[in-house]
């Protein structure tokens, strides 16, 4: 045995685990649940909760689980009969407080301490109702957090989440014994840009979120991986949506996605994500692109290829791709334009943003890099003037960027005079697509599979949520189509997963990458390829 590894015995499983590892940490992994409130990976232990007692031979009292350390030969039982009693008084105790209004509240469904009781509790009640009422139901503590101090019990994650993680240090406990509750200080608000986190972490309903409060209950979610498109840091995230769209069309104002939530990955966004990217997802159905201007694609796509016959070889046409797009988007893409002899670009889809030494990055383009390992560079916004003002366009094909936006609306207005035709192929309305010639319908992240990389050179899978939204397909169907009417080869693509297998036959940086070995934690492209 390594003696970096120490053994140890938890109910009648042998376990090894290396040195420093907690009890807590120990029974996961032999499988033996153990309950926790204040617990959390990553954060410091306060061992306040005390849910999460166990037996350890030899040691005459009950100890915690989680600020226990592991030592080599201990035998640990977390299922006794003394145990359970003991986590049956916790709850009890817990309960003292605490409201029952689980009708009401929105974390029923997945509230722990609904869970844990379900569990351990204990079911005949021996206390009258009169309870200490706090001041006040719920309070405003920031723009995006409401606080019912009632239903907290003060396991402190959301304290030491604010002076651990953000260093901002909003929140604190105040007062004593059954007085004491949760606050943010005088003169503060939760507003350090990550708050949402609090409410993940929060076990019981005492930290909620406005934008989901009262929208729908948690169990007509359904829940995809995914990876979120604010940054490019690629946090990884779980997309909520209804699991019945149709059915439940009247909930959360007929939006069909409801919320994000982190999704752990150590290497990337360990438990977090911002804020920014947290509530950056109504774009997913509001202003949506969802029909062809006129006609059907069939239709569409054959007046196009009939269009770019024209003028294939005159030099004439640009293709403006966005580094927002996934990797499969723009390598199909890349390769159409390639094909249709047109001028590539790829500009930045937006302005440089805030950035911070936690997660977020200035850089508001998921795919960046992805881009410049597929071979685009990636122009800046104001150098888009140069790039388009001073060329002879007959035809101007733009996939995903507001172009009038970027250029002003002046500019863009002569720019647009200039040219025969222009085609707009993305997923929501703007000033651009409403001067488009042709509108071709894009599907967004959520209705997507496929990958994105980020500032790190992490290839990372998103997984389909929700359909296509009306008319909308995903860009490398709109290529292979409009591929074949050009008679174009190499543009057999059935899937995602294929186009992904094609690009990493061909582009060093993703070799020997696959769907399967993306899993969902993704791996580091080949970075001396690129470079190379």
């Amino acid at each position: 045995m390594s003696t970096d590894l120490i053994q140890l015995n938890i109910d009648g499983k042998h376990v090894e685990v290396p040195k420093g590892t907690t009890v807590i940490q120990a029974a996961h992994k032999a499988g033996s649940e153990v309950p926790f409130y204040c617990y959390h990976p990553g954060l410091s232990i306060a061992g306040n909760c005390r849910i999460c007692l166990v037996e350890i031979e030899g040691v005459p009292k009950l100890q915690i689980a989680c600020n226990t350390p592991a030592t080599d030969g201990m035998v640990v039982y977390t299922q006794n009969a003394k145990v359970r009693k003991a986590r049956q008084d916790v709850l009890e105790f817990l309960l003292v407080n605490h409201p029952l209004d689980c009708p009401v509240c929105d974390q029923a469904g997945e509230c722990w301490l609904q869970d844990y009781y379900m569990q351990h509790g204990q079911y005949q009640a021996r206390m009258d109702e009169n309870k200490v009422k706090k001041t006040k139901k719920a309070t405003h503590i920031g723009k995006e957090v409401m606080l019912d101090q009632e239903r907290c019990i003060l396991c402190s994650r959301c304290v030491r989440f604010c002076d651990e993680i953000t260093g901002t240090g909003e929140l604190g406990i105040f007062n004593r014994g059954d007085h004491s509750e949760i606050n943010v200080y005088p003169g503060k608000l939760l507003e350090s840009g990550y708050s949402g986190n609090v409410v993940d972490i929060c076990p019981v309903g005492a930290l909620t979120d406005k934008d989901f409060r009262f929208q729908t209950r948690v169990w007509y979610l359904a829940s995809t991986d995914s990876v979120c498109p604010g940054c490019s840091r690629g946090c990884n995230i779980q997309v909520h949506t209804k699991k019945d769209v149709d059915r439940h069309a009247f909930k959360a104002q007929g939006r069909r996605v409801i919320r994000l939530k982190p999704r752990t990955n150590p290497l990337v966004n360990r438990w977090w994500i911002c804020d920014e990217g947290r509530y950056g997802y109504r774009f997913v159905d509001e202003g949506r692109l969802s029909a062809l201007k006129q006609g059907t694609w069939a239709e569409n796509l054959q007046q196009l290829a009939e269009r770019i016959k024209e003028v294939k070889n005159k030099g004439s046409i640009v293709g403006l791709l966005s580094p927002g797009q996934t990797n499969e988007n723009l390598f199909a893409m890349k390769k159409l334009f390639e094909g249709a002899s047109a001028k590539t670009l790829c500009v930045s889809h937006t302005a440089a943003g805030e950035g911070d030494n936690l997660l977020k990055t200035p850089d508001k383009n998921p795919n960046r890099a992805g881009a410049e390992a597929l071979g685009l560079t990636v122009i800046a916004t104001n150098q888009l003037q140069g790039a388009l003002c001073n060329r002879d366009i007959e035809l101007l094909w733009v996939c995903g960027q507001d172009i009038a936006r970027i250029l002003g609306e002046e500019l863009f207005s002569e720019l647009r005079k200039r040219m025969r035709w222009m085609v707009y192929q993305g997923s929501n309305q703007n000033v651009t697509s409403a001067a488009a010639d042709q509108v071709l319908p894009s599907t967004v992240y959520v209705e997507n599979q496929g990958s994105f990389t980020n500032v790190d050179g992490r290839v990372q899978r998103l997984w389909q949520a929700l359909r296509p939204l009306g008319e909308a397909r995903p860009d490398w169907h709109t290529a292979a189509d409009l591929a074949a009417r050009l008679e174009l080869k190499g543009f057999e693509w059935q899937s995602e997963e294929m186009i992904f297998e094609n690009l990493a036959e061909k582009v060093p940086f993703f070799s020997g990458m696959s769907y399967e070995a993306l899993g969902t934690g993704g791996l580091l492209g080949k970075t001396a390829a690129l470079s190379s």
